[in-house]
């Protein structure tokens, strides 16, 4: 009975919106970082690049030291 007589305080939404279709490769993207992995030549971190669209995934070794710059040239050279 208290549940049918309480007054809403939130505003009710609306009708759910479909996200837009992507329609070209390697425009929408996620970046992630797996750190602290095991010490292979120098490489203690890696760079995860994936296509939204496809879901075609790109494994970089990095350090954990790379600044904004490396990780751009990489980015650049290697996806």
């Amino acid at each position: 009975m208290c549940q049918r007589i309480k007054n809403r305080t939130e505003i009710p939404v609306g009708k759910l919106k479909l996200s837009k279709m992507l329609e070209k490769l390697w425009t929408h993207l996620m970046v992630d970082f797996i750190m602290k992995v095991l010490l292979v030549a120098g490489q203690d971190a890696i760079l995860v690049v994936c296509n939204r669209l496809s879901k075609m995934i790109h494994f970089v070794a990095i350090t954990k030291e790379t600044l904004v710059e490396g990780l751009a040239r990489l980015f650049q050279n290697k996806i």
